[in-house]
C-alpha cells in the first residue's frame, strides 16, 4: 500500500467551533466583574477550584493509570504554602497562588519515592496515608492555627470589590491555562507516551518509553494543579484549617466528578464539575439525602452510562470538543 493512501487524522468538525464558541465564553467571562453580581464570581471560583482538582485527577488517573485517593495532600500543601508567605513572608497571596502550586509540585518529587514502590490498591491507600501524615503535621504547627486553623490576614488592606475581582480573574486564568495545557499535553508525543504506559506498562517500556520518569512527571504536574487549586481556594475562602485542607472529601468529590463527566476525557471534569456544583448549590441542605442522592447517581451513571455522560454522547453521537486521538484513513 503507498504511503500516501493512509492520512492520520487529528480533529473534527466540533474543534473549531468548540474553539470559537470557548474563546467567546472567555471574554465575556473576563467582562463579569465589571457588570455581575459578586455571588457570581465566588460561585465561578468554587467551580473553578472543583474543575482543577478534578482536572490534573483526571490527567493522573483517567490518562496516566494512576488512581490516587491522597491528591488532597498536595490541595493543602498548596493553600499552607499560600497562607504562611501572605501572613508571614508579607507576600501578596495573589503572588502567593502559584508559588505555593509550585511548591506541591516539588513535594510531590520525594513523596513519589514512597508512593512508586506500591501498585493498584496499595497506591491509592498509600496515597491516602501520607496525605493523614501531612494532614496531622499541620496540625501540629501552632503558627498556623494548629489543629482549629486560621485566618488569612493579609487581604485586609485590599477592598473586598478589588480583591473578589482579581480572585475571579485568577480563577478564570487557572481554568484556562489548566484546559490549554492538558489539551496540548495529550495531543504531544508524551501524552500519547501516557496512554500507551496506562494501557501496559510493560509493553510501554519495551518500546523504550522511560515509564517511571514519565509517570513521575504526571504526578508531579498534577500535585501543581491540585496545590494550585488549593492556593486559589482558600484565597476565596480567607481562612484555612487542616480538616478543611487535607479532606479525603476533595479527591472523593473528583473522582464523583469524573467519573460521571467521563474518565479519561477532557470534556469529563468540565461536565461533571459543573453538575456537581449544582447538585450541591441546590440540594446540599437535605443532609444525608443529598449524599444519598450522589451515591445514587454515581450509581445509575456507572451502570447504565459506563463512560460517563460525555462519553455517552461521544459515543452516541461523536461529540469531541478536545481531539486527542489519532485515526487513520485510508484514501484512494
Amino acid at each position: 500500500m503507498p504511503n500516501n493512501a493512509v492520512q492520520v487524522e487529528r480533529g473534527n468538525r466540533y474543534g473549531g467551533v468548540a474553539l470559537f464558541v470557548g474563546a467567546a465564553l472567555v471574554v465575556v467571562a473576563a467582562s463579569l466583574p465589571y457588570w455581575g453580581e459578586s455571588s457570581w464570581m465566588r460561585e465561578f471560583v468554587q467551580i473553578a477550584c472543583y474543575f482543577i482538582f478534578a482536572m490534573m485527577w483526571n490527567l493522573m488517573a483517567g490518562y496516566g493509570g494512576m488512581v490516587s485517593i491522597g491528591q488532597q495532600a498536595f490541595f493543602g500543601i498548596g493553600g499552607y504554602v499560600m497562607l504562611a508567605l501572605g501572613n508571614f513572608a508579607g507576600l501578596n497571596p495573589f503572588i502567593a497562588i502559584p508559588i505555593g502550586a509550585l511548591v506541591a509540585g516539588l513535594v510531590a518529587l520525594p513523596v513519589s519515592y514512597i508512593a512508586f514502590r506500591l501498585q493498584g490498591g496499595y497506591f491509592a491507600i498509600g496515597t491516602w496515608v501520607i496525605s493523614e501524615v501531612f494532614r496531622l503535621s499541620i496540625s501540629n504547627i501552632a503558627a498556623v492555627g494548629g489543629g482549629s486553623g486560621t485566618t488569612l490576614t493579609a487581604l485586609r488592606g485590599i477592598e473586598k470589590a478589588t480583591r473578589e475581582s482579581v480572585t475571579y480573574w485568577m480563577a478564570l486564568v487557572c481554568v484556562v491555562a489548566s484546559v490549554a495545557l492538558v489539551y496540548l499535553f495529550l495531543r504531544s508525543k508524551r501524552g500519547l507516551a501516557l496512554l500507551a504506559i496506562r494501557d501496559n506498562e510493560v509493553a510501554a517500556e519495551s518500546q523504550g518509553i522511560p515509564v517511571r520518569s514519565m509517570k513521575l512527571a504526571v504526578y508531579a504536574v498534577a500535585a501543581f494543579g491540585a496545590g494550585l487549586a488549593g492556593a486559589l481556594y482558600f484565597v476565596g475562602n480567607l481562612r484555612i484549617s487542616p480538616d478543611a485542607a487535607f479532606s479525603v472529601n476533595w479527591t472523593a468529590f473528583a473522582i464523583f466528578m469524573v467519573v460521571i463527566g467521563g474518565l479519561g476525557r477532557i470534556e469529563g471534569p468540565i461536565v461533571g464539575a459543573v453538575l456537581f456544583w449544582a447538585l450541591n448549590k441546590f440540594f446540599s441542605d437535605y443532609g444525608t439525602w443529598y449524599l444519598l442522592g450522589l451515591g445514587l447517581l454515581a450509581i445509575l451513571v456507572t451502570i447504565f452510562f459506563k463512560q460517563g455522560l460525555w462519553g455517552y454522547a461521544q459515543t452516541r453521537w461523536g461529540w469531541t470538543l478536545f481531539p486527542t486521538q489519532r485515526r487513520l484513513i485510508l484514501t484512494d
